[in-house]
């Protein structure tokens, strides 16, 4: 089958998302299918070998510079291609990583008009491109925000369906600012109509987003995130029964994530076990604008005599993350949100590392699948360390369920397994869709 994969780059940071499509469309390739990755605005950034196309189409420089000056829009195509290298694409991505998302109302609602919006000369290029050169069987949005691709992709590519990922799309619009949220969210639920099909990574997500975007739930098929298992679990985890007991936090160092709750729970932590026996390690990659709430993370630890048992570190390659996970006893996401998907926890599942995670979004879900960990009421520091201090007070649980957790992930997680849901979707699609 002939895939057309079209994902967006998340600004040079190693992100979840870029992660997984990585992942899947390299089991596609690998299991003899045409499947290609298209990255959009910035390169996708992986912690394994990338399989993304090199073309970069809708570079976030053309992008920005069609939207605030209307020449940029009539630039020389010689011109615009030198605007769209990846080595300036990633230059940019890294002066602009701290750019404020309340700000980028016009520039997302031009993006979502499509054909009708200021970028239309960008997205005729990626479809003149699949037209002529690729010719898929089917093409597949990784995110909503790029539904308005859609009503261009159908009308060139004829009988070919256009399907569609939701991955946290909902959050992004909460950071709008009025009254550009309204309107984007309005230009959504319009554009999403073209859509032949959607494709969520938990129940959870699937039953709200369809509700978010007011689209039947019976256009939304569930296919779990999968794993590049490569590295991840080759021996089973053993204690020694020497140091201390480690708790990992893994996810962005931000406050959304729970990095401060996390921090809290660990103060309580602390203080139930004898000085010194239990640790915290926290890693992920770090944006400018959070910076200053991880000083303050720092301060309040220092404050609390805990420097010596707190590791906070910044971002980590696929080598370094997996050799920080089997340093963990138990891992914790502790999301302020409700969590569309939770990547860490499978991969520390994968491990033989269970978790601690808060009982909303797709966290029940991972848990009920696995066997692998503890869900703890929401939001509270309190119910955390409660739940921390159960399974590291218990070797035996916490082996067992570590042990679950990594069978688990190895049969149903896998990319392969995902990827192979994922085909089975797409023959369901295609044969759904009248001809051309």
């Amino acid at each position: 089958m002939r895939i057309a994969y079209i994902a967006t780059g998340a600004a040079g940071m190693y992100c979840g998302t870029c992660l997984h499509d990585n992942a899947l469309a390299a089991a596609l390739q690998r299991m003899g299918h045409d499947a290609a990755l298209i990255p959009t605005y910035t390169p996708l950034r992986t912690d394994e070998e990338g399989v993304g196309i090199e073309r970069i189409f809708m570079g976030a420089v053309n992008v920005y510079l069609q939207q605030v000056a209307a020449p940029f829009r009539k630039l020389p195509q010689v011109f615009a291609r030198w605007l769209d290298r990846p080595g300036l694409l990633r230059w940019a991505a890294r002066m602009g990583a701290s750019t404020d998302p309340a700000g980028l109302g016009p520039l997302t609602l031009s993006m979502l008009r499509g054909a009708d919006g200021n970028q239309a000369r960008e997205l005729e290029k990626l479809v003149a491109w699949l037209r002529e050169d690729f010719r898929p069987e089917v093409v597949h949005l990784n995110n909503s925000m790029l539904a308005g691709f859609a009503q261009s992709l159908k009308r060139a590519l004829p009988g070919v369906p256009v399907l569609c990922s939701v991955q946290g799309e909902d959050l992004f619009l909460d950071g709008l600012a009025e009254p550009w949220r309204g309107r984007v969210r309005k230009e959504l639920t319009a554009r999403v109509r073209e859509i032949d099909g959607f494709v969520a990574n938990s129940r959870y997500y699937a039953d709200f987003m369809a509700e978010f975007l007011g689209v039947a739930r019976g256009r939304f098929a569930v296919v779990p995130l999968g794993l590049s298992l490569t590295g991840h679990g080759e021996q089973e985890k053993e204690r020694d029964g020497s140091g201390p007991l480690t708790v990992g936090y893994f996810a962005r160092l931000c406050p959304e994530k729970g990095l401060g709750l996390a921090v809290e729970a660990f103060r309580l932590l602390a203080g139930r076990f004898p000085a010194g026996s239990v640790r915290l390690r926290a890693a992920g990659y770090l944006a400018e604008r959070d910076r200053r709430f991880v000083e303050e993370q720092r301060r309040r630890i220092a404050d609390w005599g805990l420097a010596e048992q707190v590791e906070i570190t910044g971002e980590v390659d696929r080598e370094e993350k997996i050799a920080f996970l089997r340093t963990l006893d138990v891992l914790t996401m502790p999301a302020l949100y409700r969590e569309p998907k939770g990547l860490p926890v499978l991969e520390a599942l994968a491990n033989g590392v269970p978790a601690v995670v808060p009982r909303h979004g797709a966290f029940p879900e991972l848990i009920e699948a696995t066997g692998g960990g503890v869900l703890v009421e929401p939001g509270s520091a309190e119910a955390l360390a409660d739940g921390l201090a159960e399974l590291l007070g218990d070797e035996g649980r916490r082996r067992e369920m570590g042990r679950r957790g990594r069978e688990a992930v190895q049969a149903r997680f896998s990319d392969r397994r995902v990827a192979e849901d994922l085909l089975a979707v797409y023959g369901r699609v295609i044969a759904e869709r009248p001809a051309a």
